[in-house]
């Protein structure tokens, strides 16, 4: 027997999406709307997948269409309805780099009803969920705190989730490895801003926390439960909570406690363990608070390498977003704009001593320290130290004319330093919220230093 509940069949086609192999019981549309369809690529009980052209934004799509046989008895089409209203009303509205995109719906005319969604050719988790093709923990790591910073993204909305589960998170791969997660099947969603009735008592039962299973009022902690409970299959190889019938599940669900992680894989460690077992507790209480301190924890289960990473993960994104986050210069940014420096930029480590700027050199790269420490020369003598949340290098980046580009000083390693840089050019691939960041932190800087200036000058006693 299945462990999905009956209201979340609508959710299981956009998961089965990327697992492969759709049915052939029709032919292959060959155009759904003003999309040229290519291939299926997936289906579930009550819809289909289909890759097809996007011919106005040049990429492919994924077009999620309701079946046919869904809508003839009325009490499954009344849910289709429901569930296929919830994603639509999410059109254009989600923005965040591991959210799958909801680029348009139709639900009128003579077509079936269907939705278009950012494709994502990786294929789903459900995949490493196996006890022969289990993922490195510091991967699985990453995994979560990439989905409780979407998810986090998410509640802000006024959106839970309700359906987390592996086969809605979608793999973004760079050959066999996994570089992205993305968040996908947003069917079963609760939205504080609708104004219809919404279905409760949804989800996949597997993943699916006590009060949801209830029936209760749900919060962000019952998506925690749900994602703490994909951790554990990710690391365990099986969900915390197994059984051949529905009711066994249930009951294990309120009255059971999860194997321990530590019996189920050799080298978990305890604070990785103890934090999912935090997550699965029956009392929603007693879980992590909100996503900020799920996601956190998360964040120094990376940072303070509980677990060895691998050749390919000396540095992981989740390491790089945290230590943004605490510099000054990212204070105003967004998690969506801070996650597009963390891919954008152009990282460096640079040793003692290493020149960043020479006088007379022309240029247009500004580095933002994050750690380590530069000092600023001038004919010789210092005139500045320069810590970690600092840029250097913006003047030369804001000068309006070649001349201005020239450095006048020299800038050098005083301590080892970790910087992140970008140039007009780089910076102009990035989204306009985050160019618009970077500007207001540009200002923040100047006016720092202007105001320092005149401190210099009105009062220098008190500055030396």
């Amino acid at each position: 027997m299945s462990s999905r509940t009956p209201a979340s069949e609508t959710a299981a086609a956009a998961a089965a999406a990327t697992q492969g192999g759709g049915g052939t019981s029709e032919p292959l549309p060959q155009r759904i709307g003003k999309y040229p369809v290519q291939a299926k690529i997936g289906e579930g009980a009550t819809s289909e997948v289909f890759l097809a052209d996007d011919p106005f934004r040049g990429h492919p799509v994924a077009i999620k269409r309701v079946r046919r046989s869904a809508l003839v008895d009325a009490r499954e089409a009344h849910f289709q309805k429901r569930f296929f209203a919830a994603e639509a009303a999410l059109v254009g509205r989600l923005h965040h780099p591991n959210v799958v995109q909801i680029l348009d719906a139709v639900s009128e005319g003579e077509e079936l009803p269907y939705l278009v969604m950012e494709h994502v050719s990786g294929g789903t988790l459900r995949r490493y969920c196996r006890a022969d093709s289990l993922l490195p923990l510091a991967q699985v790591i990453e995994i979560g705190f990439k989905c409780a910073m979407a998810l986090a993204y998410c509640w802000r909305q006024g959106l839970i989730h309700r359906d987390v589960k592996p086969a809605n998170l979608l793999a973004v791969l760079d050959g066999d490895r996994i570089v992205d997660v993305k968040i996908s099947d947003f069917g079963s969603v609760f939205n504080s801003g609708a104004d219809i009735t919404q279905v409760h008592r949804v989800g996949s039962l597997a993943y699916m926390s006590p009060e949801q299973l209830d029936g209760d009022q749900v919060d962000c902690r019952a998506d925690i439960y749900s994602l703490s409970a994909v951790l554990y299959h990710l690391v365990a190889g099986r969900p915390p909570f197994d059984a051949t019938e529905q009711r066994a599940i249930m009951y294990q669900i309120f009255n059971a406690t999860p194997p321990p992680l530590a019996a189920l894989r050799e080298g978990v460690p305890a604070a990785l363990a103890g934090l999912i077992e935090r997550g699965l507790a029956k009392d929603r209480e007693a879980r992590p608070a909100d996503w900020e301190a799920f996601a956190q924890a998360l964040s120094q289960l990376a940072s303070a390498r509980v677990v060895p990473h691998g050749a390919q993960q000396a540095v992981l994104d989740s390491e790089r977003f945290t230590l943004l986050r605490a510099q000054e210069f990212f204070a105003r940014f967004g998690d969506v704009e801070l996650w597009e420096v963390v891919h954008r930029a152009k990282w460096a480590r640079h040793s003692f001593g290493q020149a960043l700027y020479r006088r007379g050199e022309a240029g247009n790269t500004f580095h933002i320290l994050t750690e380590g420490e530069v000092e600023v020369f001038r004919d010789g003598l210092l005139v500045a130290r320069l810590g970690a949340g600092t840029s250097v290098g913006e003047m030369a980046y804001l000068a309006p004319s070649p001349e201005l580009r020239t450095h006048s000083a020299d800038v050098l390693v005083s301590r080892p330093a970790t910087t992140v840089s970008f140039t007009p050019e780089s910076l102009g691939q990035l989204s306009l919220t985050t160019v618009h960041a970077f500007d207001k932190a540009f200002i923040g800087v100047l006016v720092r230093r202007l105001h320092a200036a005149h401190e210099a000058l009105a009062h220098p006693r008190r500055i030396l």
